[in-house]
């Protein structure tokens, strides 16, 4: 197994695949990467030389991946937060930021329903059941 950027990459998979396992790298960074230091992108990585590895290790050098993005992410969104954007608002609420709706979507950011005034019924007929058994005795 390759390491590359603190990621183990699987021997059996592509190396244009495999680079788009590091986070911050998509298929158009990795397709440039390969092509301007002339790598098969159709080879794979337990094909790769050491000096291959290093080429590509050392081009990764000049993109921001894995913690110094992260880093840079979480930087960004704590100014956001300082600043008291609406967008750093809603990063501390866990809301959508980017204007999707909420009120019929985003369970994925609001978490599972939970319902909200719709048991009065349910209370009404446990009251009428409990005063009916006190008349009984």
């Amino acid at each position: 197994m390759a390491r590359i950027s603190g990621i183990e990459l699987n021997d059996n998979w592509k190396v244009d695949f495999a680079l788009t396992r590091i986070r911050g790298l998509g298929w158009p960074s990795v397709r440039t990467i390969l092509d301007s230091l002339k790598i098969d992108s159709a080879k794979r990585v337990s094909d790769l030389t050491p000096e291959e590895i290093a080429k590509i290790s050392g081009k990764l050098e000049d993109y921001t991946t894995e913690g110094e993005l992260a880093r840079a992410v979480r930087g960004n969104i704590s100014r956001l937060q300082a600043i008291g954007s609406y967008r750093g608002s809603r990063h501390s609420r866990n809301l959508p930021a980017r204007g999707q709706r909420t009120r019929t979507n985003a369970r994925t950011k609001r978490g599972k329903r939970k319902t909200v005034g719709a048991f009065k019924k349910e209370i009404l007929s446990a009251q009428k059941t409990a005063k009916t058994e006190e008349e009984k005795k």
